[in-house]
């Protein structure tokens, strides 16, 4: 609005310095130009402020992204499942309950001879001949342990191959020589004499075949017996006296009369 009533100014000073300029017009052309130019600065002024006071009726349209509209989350629902349970019904003469069913191939041990074996010599144990883990014997008692073995080497055991001690107490055995020819993959009994101890008790020793430099070899042969404990003694207690005193009958002060004969 200033910026108009500033133009308007300056149109009616230009028309006032253009009247004074021109000398010879008339005074009535400069009051007729004056009088145009502040008509014009009315209304002018007028119209500037209906502008002003006028409402504006256009609606200004807004170019700005309306924010997305907030979605919220939907609630948490708990569900409670109710367990199922499935019961296993066997069918009659399927399955025998108790009875376990194989399955698979069981392992085997697997027997390594020449691990016990000294160059060409080795001994399999067979079975005991006598005296049996587990044997009673008494105290002080004398036995002969044999085993049976057999000859697993490549060579032949000769009559100065022999038993040695290899751990416990000997219980009165001693090496022996086999004195005799047991060929390969021969079998043979060997023996060795001991006495039982006196004390009772479970006893154990080891034994091992030799070579003819003393070298050892084959299966380790074992004596393990029992010696009993003597019976316990039990005293038989001593008779017992049933004699019952019984007293005489005193004689009576009461002369019995004597009947004669006649």
């Amino acid at each position: 609005m200033y910026k108009k009533i500033s133009k308007l100014l300056s149109l009616a000073l230009a028309a006032f310095m253009l009247a004074s300029c021109a000398g010879e017009a008339p005074t009535e052309q400069v009051d007729v130009v004056m009088t145009a130019a502040i008509h014009t600065m009315v209304a002018s002024f007028f119209e500037t402020q209906t502008a002003l006071v006028t409402p504006v009726t256009e609606t200004a349209t807004s170019t700005q992204t309306p924010f997305p509209t907030v979605t919220p989350f939907p609630s948490a629902t708990t569900v409670f499942v109710s367990p199922t349970f499935v019961y296993y019904t066997p069918t009659p003469g399927t399955l025998t309950p108790g009875t376990p069913t194989a399955t698979g191939t069981l392992a085997t041990a697997t027997v390594k001879p020449n691990a016990l074996a000294f160059g060409c010599n080795n001994l399999a144990f067979i079975r005991d001949v006598t005296v049996p883990a587990g044997t009673v014997i008494q105290k002080n008692q004398d036995f002969t342990k044999t085993w049976k073995v057999q000859n697993t080497g490549t060579c032949n055991w000769v009559y100065q191959y022999g038993l040695v001690l290899l751990s416990g107490d000997p219980y009165g055995g001693k090496s022996t020589k086999i004195q005799k020819l047991v060929t390969v993959n021969d079998w043979s009994e060997v023996s060795v004499n001991m006495t039982a101890p006196k004390n009772p008790g479970t006893y154990t020793n080891y034994w091992r075949m030799t070579d003819l430099n003393g070298n050892m070899f084959g299966a380790t042969l074992v004596v393990s017996f029992v010696v009993a404990a003597p019976p316990a003694l039990t005293k038989t207690p001593a008779p017992t006296s049933t004699f019952t005193f019984t007293p005489l009958p005193l004689p009576s002060d009461t002369a019995t009369p004597i009947t004669p004969t006649p």
